[in-house]
C-alpha cells in the first residue's frame, strides 16, 4: 500500500484484490482505508509541491455525490455482489481509456475541458472509491486526459486521496466496516506501509512516462479480471 501510493497508483486496486482473498469483501474494504490514509499522509509530505488544485476542486462536488450514493449501495450488497460489481466497474473504465487512445488527440483537446467528463469522473471516482477503494483507475484516467507528467500525478492523486479517504472514515464507521478489532489489525501494518513508501519514492523516478500509463493501465486490468472471476464462480 505504501509503495502505491508513492509509486503506482493503481497497484491499490491489486492490492483490493489480494485483501479479498483473505477476507470478506466488505470487511477487506475497511481494513485496507485505515492504511490508505496513513499511505496518503506519507504521499502528500513528500509530494506536496507537486500538486495542480484547479483539477482538484472542479472534482470535489461530484465526488461528494459519487460518495453519498456508494453508501446507500454498501447498505444492500452482500461480498459476493459487491466484488462483481468492483470488477465489472474497473474493467469498463480500463475498456473506456484504450478507447480514447484510439480516437486521438481531437478528443483529448475537448474532453478533459468538458463539464460532462469531469462530473463523471467525479462521481465514479467517488462511487468507486466509497465502495472498494478502487478510484485509482479512475483518477488515472481522468489525470492522464490533463496531461498531468507523473510526479503531478502521484501529487495530485495524494490530495485527492487524502481528501476522500478522510470523508469515508465516519460513514465505514457507521456501517461496522472500521471497528476497534480492525483498528489493532492496522496499527500492525504501519510499519511496512513506510518502507513500501521509501521504495515507491526512490523507483517512480526510474520509470520512464511512456511506460508508466501503460503499467497502471495493467495492474488494474488484472486486478479487475481477478474479483470478476471470483464473483462469477
Amino acid at each position: 500500500m505504501g509503495f502505491a501510493k508513492t509509486g503506482i497508483s493503481t497497484l491499490g486496486i491489486f492490492n483490493a484484490m489480494l485483501m479479498t482473498q483473505i477476507f470478506p469483501a466488505k470487511v477487506s474494504v475497511g481494513l485496507l482505508l485505515p492504511m490508505l490514509i496513513v499511505g496518503d499522509l506519507i504521499a502528500v509530505i513528500y509530494y506536496r509541491r507537486n500538486v495542480v488544485w484547479k483539477y482538484l476542486i472542479s472534482l470535489i462536488p461530484w465526488v461528494l455525490i459519487g460518495i453519498v450514493a456508494g453508501y446507500y449501495v454498501l447498505l444492500i450488497v452482500d461480498n459476493d455482489r459487491l466484488k462483481f460489481l468492483l470488477g465489472a466497474m474497473i474493467s469498463g473504465l480500463i475498456l473506456l481509456q484504450i478507447i480514447k487512445e484510439k480516437l486521438g488527440s481531437k478528443i483529448d483537446s475537448r474532453l478533459p475541458s468538458s463539464l460532462w467528463f469531469i462530473s463523471a469522473m467525479g462521481i465514479l471516482a467517488g462511487f468507486a472509491t466509497m465502495i472498494g477503494n478502487v478510484a485509482g483507475v479512475i483518477m488515472a484516467i481522468y489525470l492522464f486526459a490533463r496531461r498531468v507528467p507523473k510526479q503531478d500525478f502521484i501529487g495530485t492523486g495524494a490530495w485527492f486521496f487524502l481528501f476522500v479517504n478522510l470523508i469515508k472514515v465516519p460513514f465505514y464507521i457507521q456501517l461496522g466496516m472500521i471497528t476497534s478489532h480492525t483498528l489493532i489489525l492496522n496499527s500492525w501494518t504501519i510499519p511496512a506501509i513506510f518502507i513500501g513508501a521509501y521504495v515507491g519514492v526512490k523507483l517512480l523516478p526510474l520509470i520512464p512516462q511512456q511506460y508508466f500509463q501503460r503499467i497502471i493501465l495493467t495492474l488494474g486490468a488484472i486486478g479487475a479480471l481477478k474479483l470478476l472471476g471470483e464473483s462469477v464462480l
